[in-house]
């Protein structure tokens, strides 16, 4: 990367220095870790190992699943590894590929979720054409759309960030590459890469949330109108599943980078984030797959065979 720099490695410093800590941070996060990616493979495997599961709500779950184990994956290991070790480092390339696949994971899982939210109007609302309308074809297309949408939309704030100079301090307050504690160690005018930085997720999250809510406002509409109490139980319970983990990461997104750089809170920004790329990998597939009667049952059978 030919940009000028003066700076080869960058120092993680996002958590205390402190033996004892270390380790007991190290032990829960690996638990995490490990939960996170067996539980979001369990779903992948079920998902295209049972016929039952072969259709568009359970495949888009599956990449939501794979998503999750992208993100945990582009910054837990990493962590982990600076936990035992003295220096904390990472090389300049590293963190903006940290960087990178870190945001590509979370902007994608915003256009997702208006994917899945789509996926929820057209079964409820128009029953009868969901199969010629969700064809395979349209499935896989809409996925495709959700990994270029996101790489099209981070790509201007990462030039803008690579081609900045980095020289002088290295030391990042972050326990992993993020873009706002990077650019403040740049050495240039760094306000219209802020700029880029502010408005880019603020149209991600305003976009997904608008799809998001005009479908289940179509979605809840239909609902009234559903003589089994049964039936309208469902369909309440899919959107609320979408609002829940929806409202969590457009809450943390809106208090760590929808907001202007002097507006934020370097603990609030070390602590959020935590959240979103190591707790919510863990519980979205509880609060969106393993929970459902479908998979329990997938589940039972897998086990059944194994056994």
């Amino acid at each position: 990367m030919e940009n000028g720099t003066s700076v080869t490695e960058f120092i993680l410093a996002g958590f205390p220095n402190i033996h004892e800590v270390e380790i007991l941070l190290l032990v829960v996060f690996l638990l995490i870790y490990l939960v996170t990616v067996l539980g979001n493979t369990l779903i992948i495997v079920l998902v295209y190992a049972d016929g039952h599961l072969h259709s568009p709500m359970y495949y888009f779950l599956s990449y939501l699943s794979f998503r999750e184990i992208s993100l945990t994956s582009s910054v837990v290991p990493k962590m982990l590894a600076n936990f035992l070790s003295e220096k904390k480092t990472i090389s300049f390339d590293g963190c903006f590929s940290q960087l990178f696949f870190s945001f590509l994971m979370g902007t994608t899982e915003f256009i997702l979720f208006a994917v899945m939210s789509y996926d929820g109007y057209v079964a409820v609302c128009n029953p009868l054409r969901y199969p010629s309308i969700m064809t395979s074809k349209v499935c896989s297309t809409l996925v495709l759309g959700c990994w270029v949408g996101a790489f099209v939309m981070i790509l201007s704030s990462l030039v803008l960030a690579a081609q900045l100079p980095y020289c002088g301090a290295n030391v990042i307050d972050h326990y992993f590459c993020d873009s706002a504690p990077l650019l403040h160690l740049a050495c240039a005018d760094i306000q219209l890469t802020e700029w880029v930085d502010f408005v880019v997720p603020w149209v991600l999250l305003l976009g997904s949330l608008a799809l998001t809510v005009l479908s289940c406002a179509y979605i809840n509409s239909t609902i009234f109108r559903i003589p089994s109490a049964q039936g309208r139980q469902k369909a309440f319970a899919t959107c609320a599943s979408h609002f829940t983990v929806f409202s969590l990461g457009f809450g943390i997104s809106i208090f760590v980078y929808a907001r202007p750089s002097h507006m934020t809170s370097v603990h609030l920004n070390k602590r959020l984030p935590v959240v979103s790329s190591i707790a919510a990998p863990l519980v979205n597939p509880f609060i969106f797959s393993l929970r459902k009667e479908q998979m329990k049952e997938a589940l039972k059978m897998l086990c059944t065979k194994a056994w």
